[in-house]
């Protein structure tokens, strides 16, 4: 329960860290860029010593270390684009809505059910989703220059791709990794995000595309040292759930929803509308049901 709570409460942290990064005027792309690079270093301490040598190199479970690290850099820039250019709801939605990838995987793969109750908590989990993040009436005009299949493109893009990285980290924990190579194998990811967003980032850099300054390396510090436990608590929860992970994947996102709902309202004064609150209290039901597969 401990890692369960952890990676609710430090993802929702990282989303509302992108939030504070856009009202001190910070790039995106810079702090995601160093936040990897911090989560490298913290990874180091943690482990001892930077763990990527050749024998990790040899390991069945670096190449997809080195898949999830291009996915962390990929996922998060398409995040922020889609906020950007369509809307945070979007954005909140489509990466939301991928939950169904990993657990209709899980049935896939391993065999799992989803049925009765546990398969009522699925939908009311989507559902509740929608719900939470449905936008208000707005005037804003600024995202009218986008065209209409963008519009569509990123936020499916947004939606299979968060879905491939829950379906892949919990595919890789279920099949090599273990107490003694979690680590490195997190490291690995990070650092292959880290080494891929830092080659583009000096482009942009030497190009003038970006200025540097160095509020860039704070938010990335800032954001890197909780985005580094919020993996690490999501790979030993997934490793030490009850639940199978077609309930243990759901679960964990209907919690950053709902978390990071609360709490943007409470810190940022995001009003809720009445449907973002049925939907907040449609997680909480949502939740319950995946995980003990009963009513009330």
């Amino acid at each position: 329960m401990f890692y369960l709570i952890g990676s609710i409460v430090l993802t929702s942290y990282l989303i509302l860290s992108f939030k504070a990064c856009e009202r001190f005027n910070v790039p995106v792309f810079p702090a995601i860029v160093f936040n990897y690079i911090t989560c490298v270093i913290t990874g180091s301490i943690v482990n001892g010593a930077f763990p990527i040598n050749a024998e990790a190199a040899a390991s069945p479970w670096f190449k997809w270390a080195c898949l999830m690290g291009i996915l962390f850099v990929s996922i998060f820039n398409v995040i922020g684009i889609t906020a950007q250019k369509i809307s945070v709801a979007v954005a909140s939605v489509a990466n939301k809505l991928s939950l169904i990838i990993p657990v209709v995987l899980s049935v896939y793969l391993y065999n799992e059910s989803v049925a009765g109750w546990k398969l009522v908590g699925v939908i009311l989990a989507l559902i509740a989703v929608v719900l939470t993040c449905y936008p208000k009436e707005t005037n804003d005009t600024d995202r009218a220059t986008v065209s209409k299949s963008l519009k569509y493109i990123l936020p499916i893009v947004l939606f299979i791709g968060s879905g491939l990285l829950d379906a892949l980290i919990n595919h890789v924990q279920q099949t090599y990794v273990n107490d003694e190579n979690s680590n490195a194998y997190l490291i690995t990811g990070f650092f292959s995000a880290a080494l891929i967003g830092f080659i583009i980032l000096i482009y942009q850099y030497t190009t003038g595309k970006v200025q540097f300054a160095w509020k860039h390396i704070f938010a990335g510090i800032l954001i890197g040292i909780p985005n580094y436990f919020s993996i690490w608590c999501l790979i030993h929860f997934l490793k030490q759930s009850p639940w199978p992970s077609s309930s243990s994947i759901p679960m964990n996102n209907m919690g950053i929803v709902l978390f990071s709902t609360l709490f943007a309202e409470i810190i940022f004064k995001e009003r809720l509308s009445l449907l973002n609150w049925i939907g907040v209290g449609l997680s909480a039901i949502a939740i319950y049901l995946i995980a003990f597969g009963m009513p009330f």
